[in-house]
């Protein structure tokens, strides 16, 4: 048998037993003492919850609920697992080592057929995102922490892409990673009311040692969705958008994010849309220019006028590149 066939058949025999000794385990292992040892140790500093007593009726045994917890993943479970810490680290996951760890503990305690799948089906999933900076990690550490312990935060923040800063004092609600960027939200005490921060604008940050009372039933995902979609007191304020294009580009569009939540009705070549007036002017025209010659705008009048002043500022902006 394998060292972890051995480790496994302990745990399993400290299962069915209330306290068992280092020679009975020997015994039925038909191993040394001494390697029993070894493997006790082993299974400790892997985190298995054994207990030692010593004295005559001394022995092993398992902590408390441990016992009626399963020890195993099945294959399924296995997969999933490791496909889930495929898209994590991708994302920039604070604590990747110790996901690391875990993966090799669960690939360490399992039999070669399963390992052998596992590490088929590892190979065939690849996650591809823009990764968090790497230099956010400690950062994004001491923010998850003092979101779980309820410590009042000091920041830096740079607002924006200027280089300016300013002090701020917030309690962490939460932290929410958004389309590969990390952000914080949270009550801020200079606004006096729950923004959202982008951790890689983050220039300092200090943990206060105050606590606070985080608001019951709060959604910092919910929250940060609510700045980027409209409220539903603002939609007699909407904008009508109709666009025409190809089969492919309309799919694209009435799926997307940015436009899906006001999309109003479709057809296979043609989406009507209600959108806030601020979408309208500055960030729908710089969105479509993905799209090229592929859609056309059928109303309003004026984002088609704003198009032509979006691209004709573009001509003049590089032309004046290349004179330079």
């Amino acid at each position: 048998m394998s060292k972890a066939d051995h480790m496994l058949s302990i745990l399993w025999l400290l299962k069915s037993r209330k306290r068992v000794t280092a020679k009975e385990l020997a015994e039925k292992l038909e191993i040394n003492v001494r390697t029993v040892y070894r493997y006790i140790d082993a299974l400790c500093a892997s985190g298995a919850p054994i207990i030692s007593d010593s004295g005559h009726h001394g022995g092993y045994s398992l902590l408390g609920q441990f016992n009626e917890a399963p020890l195993l993943f099945d294959l399924g479970e296995q997969k999933a697992l490791i496909h889930a810490a495929q898209f994590a680290q991708e994302a920039g996951y604070p604590y990747g080592e110790k996901l690391n760890q875990a993966i090799a503990k669960l690939k360490m305690y399992t039999n070669q057929e399963q390992l052998h799948q596992i590490n088929l089906h590892e190979q065939g999933l690849d996650v591809i995102q823009p990764q968090a900076d790497a230099s956010q990690v400690s950062m994004l550490q001491e923010v998850e922490v003092a979101v779980a312990q309820s410590c009042t935060l000091f920041i830096n923040y740079q607002k924006g892409y200027g280089t300016s800063t300013q002090e701020r004092q917030l309690n962490p609600y939460g932290l929410v990673c958004w389309k590969s960027k990390w952000y914080l939200v949270g009550y801020c005490h200079l606004r006096s009311e729950v923004r959202s921060f982008r951790i890689d604008r983050i220039r300092t940050l200090l943990t206060t040692g105050e606590r606070f009372e985080r608001p019951a039933e709060f959604s910092a995902r919910q929250f940060l969705l609510s700045t980027l979609l409209p409220s539903s007191d603002k939609l007699d304020q909407l904008l009508s958008v109709k666009i025409a294009g190809k089969e492919q580009a309309i799919d694209d569009l009435c799926g997307h994010w940015f436009l899906a939540h006001g999309l109003v009705e479709r057809s296979q070549l043609e989406a009507h849309f209600k959108l806030e007036e601020q979408v309208l002017f500055h960030r729908l025209p710089y969105f479509l220019l993905n799209y090229g010659g592929t859609v056309k705008i059928l109303e309003p009048k004026v984002l088609q006028m704003r198009m032509v002043e979006v691209t004709r500022d573009l001509h003049k902006y590089y032309e004046a590149q290349q004179i330079d």
